[in-house]
């Protein structure tokens, strides 16, 4: 029924997290998903160091999709400051490589610098020109947290919208659902506003000028967009059904996943039809990877 855009797992868990299993492994994904009605995952590997405890090698998501009969999808990730730590570092390189090992993007970018970063815009550029979708983390502050950096408005990322027309960019996190509707205070894109859409914010603005924005719903964040404003979400689901796609950004193995039962109450209920469910469930993540 889904294809998940966005999980992570580890085969080997690593040290635990707050006394709990900071990752699940596939055996863990694939009970879950067998419950929910998952047929495929993308797996994003961490190799960021502000998001990871210990950075994981792309070929552990390589084994895991060779191990379990296709239903993992393994992206690569690159971090922008790998190889040289420059401006013009050769990331293609590694890209072009993994992309022939048969990863379907790239992500989830999580080094907390600014979208305009020149090393960012290079880690943009090579990503472009392998022909692969990228997946971001937004982040409201520069240290103490993960994820590319942006200011209120998200002024950062409509400038590499513009300046890479033909990679289509995964949205994703706080800072970037939040700009569901405009915002009342700028601290509110640090967490998950509850307040309905009085009025749109700047994430709909984006995705009707760039049609190389795509709208990764996983996580908390992503569900809490939609789940403030039912009215309001059965209208976003509708204009860019072409460009949402389901996720759970499962991690540990007791994530909740409410976008599930949130998506099918909307199409049980008639307030999406079918083929909108079905498009934002798999067909979209069909579409966009290639599978």
């Amino acid at each position: 029924m889904f294809i998940d855009i966005h999980v992570h797992s580890r085969l080997f868990q690593g040290p635990k997290r707050n006394g709990k299993d900071a990752y699940a492994t596939p055996e863990h994904l694939l009970a879950r998903y067998d419950a929910i009605g998952v047929e495929r995952a993308v797996v994003l590997p961490g190799v960021n160091p502000e998001c990871c405890r210990i950075p994981q090698s792309i070929g552990e998501v390589l084994l895991m999709a060779e191990q379990h009969n296709g239903r993992f999808i393994p992206f690569c990730n690159v971090d922008p400051r790998s190889i040289s730590n420059s401006n013009d570092a050769p990331l293609g390189d590694i890209l072009s490589y993994y992309k022939d090992k048969g990863c379907k993007g790239v992500g989830e970018v999580c080094a907390n610098m600014p979208f305009l970063h020149p090393m960012v815009q290079n880690l943009f550029k090579h990503t472009e020109k392998a022909g692969l979708p990228l997946t971001f983390h937004i982040s409201p502050t520069i240290g103490g947290n993960y994820g590319l950096y942006d200011d209120p408005g998200l002024p950062q990322l409509e400038m590499s919208l513009r300046s890479f027309p033909k990679l289509n960019f995964l949205g994703h996190s706080q800072a970037f659902w939040a700009e569901m509707g405009r915002l009342l205070t700028p601290a509110d894109r640090c967490g998950y506003p509850k307040y309905p859409i009085i009025e749109e914010g700047v994430v709909p603005h984006l995705m009707r000028r760039y049609p190389n924005l795509y709208g990764d719903l996983s996580a908390g964040s992503g569900h809490n967009a939609l789940a403030r404003d039912p009215e309001y979400a059965v209208k976003f689901l509708n204009e860019f059904q072409d460009r949402l796609l389901f996720g759970t950004d499962i991690c540990a193995p007791d994530t909740p996943t409410p976008l599930v039962d949130f998506l099918l109450d909307l199409r049980d209920s008639g307030k999406i039809s079918e083929a909108v469910f079905q498009k934002i469930a798999r067909e979209n993540a069909v579409k966009l990877l290639n599978l």
